[in-house]
């Protein structure tokens, strides 16, 4: 009886992939403030944890740029890039190379929408031998209803599908290393809005989905 492969989190080898925020999907995708406010703590906990962060923007020359709210030049050396793309993945070419480049085999992904450029970038990451976590409370679609069926679709492919604060947890480790203390102060500041998210985001019947 074979036994199924453990995946976990790997520190310093873990980017965090941020997929398509752009403020010109704000009024048409379902909870979007909510989505936004997860891709806020997930970068601060880049700058704690010292992970690594990748962005994409769909057709930004129609599509304009992401939401402001997401100040990427804070991370400084950590944003590995703002890659244009045209394609419904974030794995283009110019991200395989960057991903190549730095060795780096664990994605941590949200973003929009979860039925489309999410899905197929997990796919075309699965197939390529990346391990993916989809942060369950970081992702959204026009259609609230697609969400589960989407993530329900990843987890069948392979991918490990989780919660923001879970991903955080794992890449801190121990309560013993130097980065604990500045980890949970964004933990506690984060406190209620992380528990907003989740119940906007994660119905009953997404919750159902995941197991």
């Amino acid at each position: 009886m074979s036994v199924a492969r453990v995946v976990k989190v790997v520190p310093g080898r873990t980017v965090f992939f941020v997929c398509d925020l752009q403020a010109k999907f704000r009024p048409a995708i379902h909870a979007f403030g909510s989505v936004v406010a997860t891709a806020t703590k997930m970068l601060k906990m880049a700058k704690v944890l010292d992970v690594p962060v990748l962005v994409t923007e769909q057709s930004p020359r129609s599509l304009g740029p992401s939401v402001p709210e997401l100040e990427f030049s804070q991370l400084g050396q950590l944003h590995l890039g703002t890659v244009s793309k045209s394609a419904f993945t974030m794995f283009t070419p110019e991200v395989s190379k960057i991903l190549t480049d730095r060795q780096l085999r664990s994605i941590a992904i949200f973003g929009i929408e979860s039925h489309v450029c999410v899905l197929q970038t997990t796919l075309d990451l699965l197939e390529a031998g990346y391990d993916v976590h989809v942060i369950a409370d970081g992702v959204s679609s026009c259609n609230a209803e697609e969400v589960p069926l989407a993530l329900e679709r990843m987890r069948q492919a392979g991918a490990q599908i989780t919660t923001s604060e879970s991903i955080a947890f794992q890449l801190q480790l121990d309560a013993a290393r130097p980065t604990f203390k500045a980890f949970s102060s964004v933990i506690k500041d984060e406190k209620e809005t992380t528990k907003e998210t989740l119940q906007t985001l994660l119905s009953p019947h997404t919750k159902r989905s995941m197991l």
